[in-house]
């Protein structure tokens, strides 16, 4: 990620924001990091992960999805039928 001082947005603010379209761009104060510019595409994205932080990633029988379920029992029984397969 490239960095730059407040002072650099204040002199070379194209510069900047040019960076800041391709790339995540830190903005310094003191030397250390206060500020991060990105592209817009960059933040959707973020939001859109923190939108589905919200959603739970692991379910009990009772909680998951039926689809989710069903899923899980044909995969077990690809495994038992493949399994049969192999011992005729």
């Amino acid at each position: 990620m490239k960095a730059f001082s407040f002072s650099d947005l204040n002199r070379r603010s194209g510069e900047v924001l040019d960076a800041a379209l391709a790339e995540p761009v830190s903005l310094n104060k003191r030397g250390r990091p206060r500020i991060v510019m990105l592209p817009l595409e960059h933040y959707e994205r973020l939001k859109d992960l923190a939108r589905h932080q919200d959603e739970p990633t692991a379910f009990t029988l009772e909680t998951a999805p039926q689809e989710d379920i069903a899923n899980l029992a044909a995969g077990f029984q690809d495994i038992l039928d493949s399994e049969d397969d192999e011992r005729r």
